[in-house]
């Protein structure tokens, strides 16, 4: 029987593993809720129009590389370098 091929299953990630990426996942989630509250708040500061610009465009630089890392979590290891 060559024609056979013997049954390997694949290396299983321990549950400990998959827990802990859905908890960091969350955490991220969080994290960017918040963020983005936070650039909303910053937005209707009572300052300078040019401090506030630049507070946000910052807040929303930060969104995007929690965005970002959101994004490397649920690819896993398929994602690829911006």
């Amino acid at each position: 029987m060559s024609n056979v091929l013997p049954f390997r299953p694949r290396p299983t990630v321990p549950r400990l593993a998959r827990c802990e990426v859905v908890t960091v996942a969350g955490d991220i989630l969080t994290l960017l809720e918040q963020l983005e509250d936070v650039s909303a708040r910053a937005a209707a500061m009572g300052r300078p129009a040019r401090e506030v610009e630049q507070t946000v465009q910052h807040l929303l630089d930060a969104v995007s590389a929690v965005e970002r890392a959101l994004d490397c979590i649920g690819e896993g290891e398929q994602s690829a370098p911006a």
